[in-house]
């Protein structure tokens, strides 16, 4: 399905499909910790607490009452290593960026999609990257935008806080306005109305948008961009070394594989 999608370090991360995530018995598991997680410094013990803006397909997305995708599945999995309950947030993309959502306690790790990034290595810790992305560009199937340079004296919408929109600001026309949305919910129906010429976001949210075929990906950009699950800055050592040691184990026994193959392989 989503073929294009780059593997070089989406091969560090884990997987399950299994809708729920709490431990199987009293002893963890190989690589857990102690039950309830009194070590891992939890919001709520015996819980992993994860924030996610959702939508964000195929990351993050709600199907049959329950919250599903790349990441939810792999935060399932490593909730299960860790004998730990599952549980998840849904919060707006800005806050979880900036880092004010973890440091007020309101989870434990956000997973969303999120871009390493310098800046916000400032307010968060990053766990090791778990997938490789790319930057791209979708418009009407019949449109005649074929580059960024095409919208000149046009609309272009992205989401507010992403490296997508600093993308789209640093290297678009300057007469092209550039409009910020919350999130994916707000910014595809907005292509949709007409409301903007164009997105410019993370390719599998992008591709998700073209099955349908009334949009297509006019661009890619290589903007050597990894995802990290974020944790607050201070205090959450022990769970990001956990995680890790989850997203290592996962790697090797290739539970990670089936749930990548399962969102972006081609069917």
């Amino acid at each position: 399905m989503f073929s294009k999608i780059s593997r070089s370090f989406a091969v560090m991360a884990i997987g399950t499909l299994a809708l729920t995530a709490c431990g199987g018995g009293s002893e963890p598991e190989e690589g857990g910790e102690a039950a309830g997680g009194s070590e891992l410094n939890l919001v709520s013990p015996g819980t992993l607490t994860v924030c996610s803006d959702i939508p964000y397909e195929p990351f993050e997305y709600e199907e049959n009452g329950e919250y599903v995708g790349f990441d939810m599945d792999l935060m399932k999995e490593i909730a299960t290593g860790l004998d730990l309950e599952f549980s998840v947030q849904d919060v707006g993309f800005d806050g979880l960026q900036s880092g004010a959502v973890l440091a007020a306690g309101q989870c434990d790790v956000g997973a969303s999609a999120m871009t390493i990034t310098p800046e916000r290595e400032e307010n968060l810790t990053f766990s090791e990257p778990y997938y490789d992305s790319l930057q791209s560009l979708l418009v009407p199937a019949d449109s005649d935008i074929a580059s960024l340079e095409d919208l000149a004296g046009e609309s272009l919408g992205v989401q507010q806080g992403t490296t997508g929109e600093q993308y789209a600001r640093d290297n678009v026309p300057e007469d092209t306005e550039v409009v910020a949305f919350p999130s994916d919910a707000e910014l595809y129906p907005a292509l949709q109305a007409g409301n903007v010429a164009a997105i410019l976001q993370d390719l599998p949210v992008n591709l998700n948008h073209t099955q349908e075929g009334d949009f297509t990906i006019a661009a890619e950009f290589e903007t050597d961009e990894q995802y990290g699950f974020a944790f607050p800055k201070e205090g959450s050592e022990a769970l990001v070394e956990a995680v890790n040691t989850q997203l290592a184990e996962m790697r090797e026994s290739g539970r990670y594989d089936e749930i990548y193959n399962t969102y972006f392989e081609e069917k």
